[in-house]
């Protein structure tokens, strides 16, 4: 008899490494090995199961444990979070860039959404100062999908006007950086915008939707990004740049 059969009719045994397999402690080749007999052996599979319907209500009444700082450094280095975190920042501005239909497409749908606004606006607050007939417009838009801001530029005056339709609560030490994401190269800063209310901020040469797909909005810290390459915070917010 192979040692595996001896292993697997040992019931002692096999309830151990139920237990173990459960718990999470049962690890490298002993785990692989006994997850292999798992898919042929229906008793082993419900002892585990047991075994997880015994050891899960517990959880419910351990105490959070907060890690100290040099844990997490070590899990950071083990596991290169740092360089992921890097990573993922990279690939998430190349993401929006690469995503270029689906922008456009939501651009042009919220087009209609963004003339409404600016009637809207132009209805409630007659003094503030919009451009007749802006050349580009873009809807800035929540994960939720929800408008939270409307942009519009005037090329022949070179000026953007930002109005957040939607307070944003803001920190004392944060600022809202606004961003062009260019098809190609770093995303652009445009300057700071408000929490809540308007903004006119100048509409460098060049920033037109052929060259500028895309604007978003980053939370950074007070005064800017500290990066003079890119943002350093995450997206809060982001829309289609387009032309009416």
């Amino acid at each position: 008899m192979s040692i595996r059969q001896n292993v697997r009719q040992n019931a002692t045994l096999r309830e151990m490494l139920a237990a173990e397999y459960a718990l999470g402690t049962l690890k490298g080749g002993a785990r692989r090995r006994l997850e292999s007999w798992l898919p042929e052996d229906a008793a082993l599979r419900f002892a585990i199961s047991e075994w997880q319907d015994r050891l899960n209500p517990l959880s419910e009444f351990a105490t959070p444990v907060q890690p100290s700082p040099e844990v997490w450094r070590a899990i950071s280095k083990q596991i290169g979070l740092k360089k992921a975190e890097q990573q993922h920042r990279k690939s998430f501005w190349l993401n929006l860039r690469e995503d270029l239909s689906f922008w456009r497409g939501l651009g042009m749908t919220s087009t209609a959404l963004a003339t409404v606004l600016i009637a809207v606006l132009l209805t409630r607050q007659p003094e503030v100062a919009v451009p007749q007939a802006p050349m580009f417009v873009a809807t800035l838009t929540n994960e939720q999908a929800e408008p939270i801001a409307l942009v519009t530029g005037d090329a022949h005056n070179h000026k953007m006007v930002i109005k957040v339709v939607t307070r944003q609560a803001v920190a004392e030490d944060k600022s809202l950086e606004l961003w062009a994401v260019p098809k190609d190269g770093a995303p652009r800063s445009l300057g700071l915008i408000a929490a809540d209310g308007t903004v006119t901020l100048p509409m460098p040469a060049g920033s037109t939707p052929d060259s500028i797909p895309l604007l978003a909005v980053t939370l950074e810290p007070k005064g800017g990004s500290p990066n003079p390459n890119g943002p350093t915070g995450p997206i809060v917010f982001k829309g289609a740049w387009l032309h009416i």
